[in-house]
């Protein structure tokens, strides 16, 4: 008798399950999103020495923080790809690429336009 993991490593049966909770997860993360950039925003005081350019922060740490950890991921899926040749790690590799860019970008942006009310330019070495 197989194991649950060992049922969906079959690529057919993954992305069934994945099609029926994909809708789920991610009205649950865009609920979850939305309620902590209202607390960010609204809730949260404004910083003591940099006032309302501190909030950036709330967008631009997690945006960091996401790439790296979505780049993680992607050099892991392509060391399970080179070693053990499983079909899904390429998948998860080629869905996590766009979602690092994207991150990668916002984190480029938004730390770009803390720097320019904090240091007086956009960008400093």
């Amino acid at each position: 008798m197989q194991t649950l993991t060992q049922r969906l490593a079959n690529p057919t049966r993954f992305m069934e399950l994945s099609a029926q909770l994909l809708p789920w997860i991610a009205g649950a993360a865009g609920l979850v999103i939305a309620f902590g950039l209202y607390l960010s925003f609204f809730v949260a005081p404004p910083d003591y020495l940099q006032g309302e350019t501190a909030r950036i922060m709330f967008i631009h740490v997690p945006c960091a923080w996401l790439s790296m950890a979505v780049y993680g991921l992607v050099a892991i899926s392509a060391f399970g790809l080179l070693v053990f040749r499983h079909p899904l790690a390429d998948v998860s590799a080629k869905a996590a690429v766009p979602l690092g860019a994207a991150f990668t970008f916002l984190a480029l942006v938004t730390g770009s336009l803390w720097g320019r009310p904090t240091w007086g330019t956009y960008w400093v070495w």
